[in-house]
């Protein structure tokens, strides 16, 4: 397990839509080697293939294209042209059975073609697919035959999201701005990071059609304006154009720091466990998941990174309460070989509690009806 490392992009004052609120990131020195472009899908649901009799099945509405070379000279960014309607409200994502493309495949020697998110959702919604290894006597037939098929959760694409369209098209690009974070009423929503200025004022667009949680949906609807970064610079302290450029700086890294150690602290201090996925040369591909702890923040998503560790692409996903649950349930079920008696004394819960709580999650399928109604009756 490890942490995100965003060493080499910088914080840099917010900009505030009504409830939205977008926090450019900046790099000093980009990178050059790897290049990102999208490629328009015509259709907005897809089939994707994971193997060969599992299916991932979602609202996609571009891939991302990837180009490095070997050699660490400049790489040319692939051509893109984006999408200029609005796809579906409402995302649905889930695997299923099915066969279809992959989620990343190489088209070229030094091309990869990957859809970008999807990647990580598919990790999420993958977790512990396969269901009980053990045919305890509380799982039902379904479970052991075909596990958590179909798994599914819903989203959001970004034209749901109240002020995210009018956020994105008003707010200025800085120069070599190579990422952005996304607030909702104060509430990180995601973050995207790209190699190049220039493929961050192409893929910028892109940030409208990609999938926001429940959470940050409710957020934006229905919470309120949230107030903007002001500079406070006291007329004492300014004798010159330097002094004011100075303090101006200062103001600059206060906000960056409040906002690295205070706003985004849920996403940079959690502990990730990272799965690879790919190979770019000398970059990989990887996706995370979180801890699913409930105390705090949890995202998924998914990284490109170089041979020294520094970040190329990411991009998240901000998991609801729910979802969260649902994951810290599985995980906690499959860490005790999907015992019901461990599980819930691993989680000081009797066995009906945590029979109940898995009803409640969406699951109550995978237990055998009469074990669920004895459950149900323990509890009255």
């Amino acid at each position: 397990m490890r942490r995100l490392d965003l060493t080499g992009l910088t914080t840099r004052p917010a900009q505030v839509w009504g409830g939205i609120r977008l926090v450019p990131l900046v790099r000093e020195r980009p990178v050059e080697d790897l290049r990102l472009a999208a490629e328009l899908y015509t259709a907005d649901l897809g089939v994707v293939r994971v193997n060969a009799r599992t299916a991932y099945v979602s609202y996609i509405p571009h891939g991302f294209v990837a180009d490095w070379t070997n050699d660490g000279s400049p790489a040319a960014a692939y051509g893109t042209h984006l999408r200029g309607t609005a796809g579906p409200h409402a995302a649905p994502a889930r695997v299923q059975m099915s066969s279809h493309r992959r989620l990343a495949r190489r088209v070229d020697r030094n091309r990869l073609r990957f859809l970008p998110l999807h990647l990580a959702l598919e990790g999420y919604l993958a977790l512990h697919f396969g269901g009980p290894e053990i045919a305890w006597a509380e799982w039902s037939r379904r479970a052991i035959d075909r596990g958590l098929s179909p798994r599914a959760e819903q989203a959001y694409t970004g034209t749901a999201v109240e002020g995210l369209q009018d956020a994105l098209r008003i707010f200025e690009i800085h120069d070599g701005q190579c990422g952005v974070l996304v607030y909702a009423s104060d509430t990180l929503a995601a973050a995207f990071a790209v190699p190049h200025p220039d493929d961050y004022r192409t893929l910028h667009p892109t940030l409208l059609h990609d999938l926001y949680g429940e959470l940050i949906y409710h957020h934006a609807n229905y919470g309120g304006p949230v107030p903007d970064f002001l500079a406070r610079i006291a007329d004492a302290a300014v004798h010159s154009l330097a002094d004011l450029r100075e303090q101006a700086r200062s103001q600059q890294e206060e906000w960056a720091t409040f906002h690295d150690t205070a706003m985004a602290d849920g996403l940079l201090s959690a502990d990730y466990t990272f799965e690879h996925v790919h190979r770019l040369g000398d970059y990989r591909l990887s996706r995370f998941l979180p801890p699913f702890d409930r105390r705090r923040d949890n995202h998924i998503g998914e990284v490109i990174t170089g041979p020294d560790g520094r970040l190329a692409y990411l991009k998240t996903f901000r998991l609801s309460d729910k979802q969260v649950r649902r994951g810290r349930l599985l995980t906690e079920l499959a860490a005790h070989d999907w015992n019901l008696a461990r599980a819930a004394a691993a989680l000081g819960l009797t066995e009906a509690a945590l029979g109940l709580r898995i009803e409640a999650a969406g699951f109550g399928h995978l237990l055998r009806q009469d074990v669920l109604d004895r459950y149900r009756a323990r509890r009255r």
